[in-house]
């Protein structure tokens, strides 16, 4: 079976959204390598916000999205990828507490001071590792075929979950809400993550 031609609405979401996270956690990646190397320490409130973008939006719309429509969709079609998409299922959960590690490092290290930040340091680069390294089969293995296997009927049903996390708040057409915390973090971090002034 060949690839379809168009390109679905929804693996475009998934892109963006990974493309988010991704400047997100190297946006974490920065702020620590900047304190280790004695530079001027970022102010915690952009670590802060960096970890609730996490939590809300990609361990509680994101991942479960994938899980119960894409994924679903292609065990439906074939059984090729039955162990990976297993697997990947099991990393949402477990980077969802890997999240909750965080959360508790950052106050460790906001409240504890310089005997924990390795460990914070650590656990974040653990982090960075753990999500490129999902993004990219995601993206490299499941994407092609599920490209391959799904129909249409298929690809409106998985299109339609993943456009409603572009619905807009209000008439006025205000961002949807994951936009509004990504912004967030791009205005109040430094150059050369975000627009607020340097460190």
């Amino acid at each position: 079976m060949s690839v379809r031609n168009i390109y679905p609405a929804s693996l475009r979401v998934i892109q963006d959204e990974h493309e988010h996270l991704y400047s997100v956690i190297q946006g974490m990646r920065y702020f620590v390598r900047q304190i280790e190397s004695g530079g001027n320490a970022p102010d915690l409130k952009v670590f802060r916000a960096m970890l609730y973008y996490i939590m809300e939006y990609p361990e509680k719309v994101h991942h479960p999205k994938e899980d119960h429509y894409l994924f679903a969709k292609i065990k439906e079609r074939t059984h090729q990828l039955d162990t990976e998409l297993d697997a990947l299922s099991e990393q949402h959960s477990k980077g969802e507490l890997m999240a909750h590690r965080l959360f508790h490092a950052l106050l460790d290290y906001e409240f504890g001071g310089e005997p924990a930040f390795l460990p914070f340091r650590d656990l974040v680069e653990q982090y960075a590792h753990f999500y490129f390294t999902h993004m990219r089969a995601e993206e490299e293995h499941i994407m092609p075929v599920a490209r391959q296997v799904l129909n249409n009927l298929d690809w409106k049903e998985v299109d339609t979950a993943f456009l409603e996390n572009k619905r807009m708040l209000d008439d006025a057409g205000e961002r949807y809400k994951y936009e509004q915390l990504f912004s967030l973090i791009v205005n109040i971090s430094p150059a050369p993550i975000g627009v607020a002034d340097p460190i």
